[in-house]
C-alpha cells in the first residue's frame, strides 16, 4: 500500500514530517479522512486533533488551535498556527495533554468545536 507525507508546521517549527498510511483533519465543516491518491484540496482547519498512522500502526495525535491544509495525491501539508503534539516519550504524557488543552482553550473557536477536541484529548489518557 503506498503512503502519504504528512507535514504540520507551525511559525516555530516542523512538528511533523513523515509518511503515514491515513491521516484525520479537523476541517472547519468538520472531520475529514485522507488516504493515498486523494484527490487534490486546500481546507481551514479548525481547533481541534490531526490524528494519523504509520505503517507500524503507530497512532500520531496532534492537537492544533486552526491553519490551512493542502492535499494532493501522495502529500498533506498543514500550516498552523500552534500545535502540540500528544506522545508518551519519556513520561511527558500528562504535561503534552496539559499543553493541548491549554493550546485548545485559547484558540478562537466555537465552544462546542474546543469542548469537542478537548474530550478527544482527554480520551488519550484512558
Amino acid at each position: 500500500m503506498s503512503n502519504l507525507k504528512l507535514e504540520i508546521v507551525t511559525p516555530h517549527g516542523v512538528i511533523y514530517d513523515g509518511d503515514v498510511k491515513v491521516v484525520t483533519l479537523c476541517g472547519k465543516d468538520g472531520e475529514f479522512g485522507v488516504l493515498p491518491q486523494h484527490a487534490s484540496l486546500v481546507s481551514l482547519l479548525d481547533a481541534g486533533v490531526i490524528s494519523a498512522t504509520t505503517d507500524d500502526n503507530k497512532e500520531i495525535v496532534i492537537a492544533i488551535n486552526g491553519g490551512y491544509a493542502k492535499v494532493s495525491e501522495n502529500k498533506v501539508s498543514c500550516i498552523v498556527d500552534g500545535a502540540v503534539a500528544i506522545t508518551d516519550e519519556e513520561g511527558e504524557l500528562s504535561e503534552n495533554l496539559s499543553k493541548a488543552k491549554e493550546l485548545l482553550k485559547k484558540a478562537q473557536s466555537s465552544d462546542t468545536t474546543i469542548a469537542a477536541a478537548v474530550s478527544k484529548i482527554e480520551s488519550i489518557k484512558k
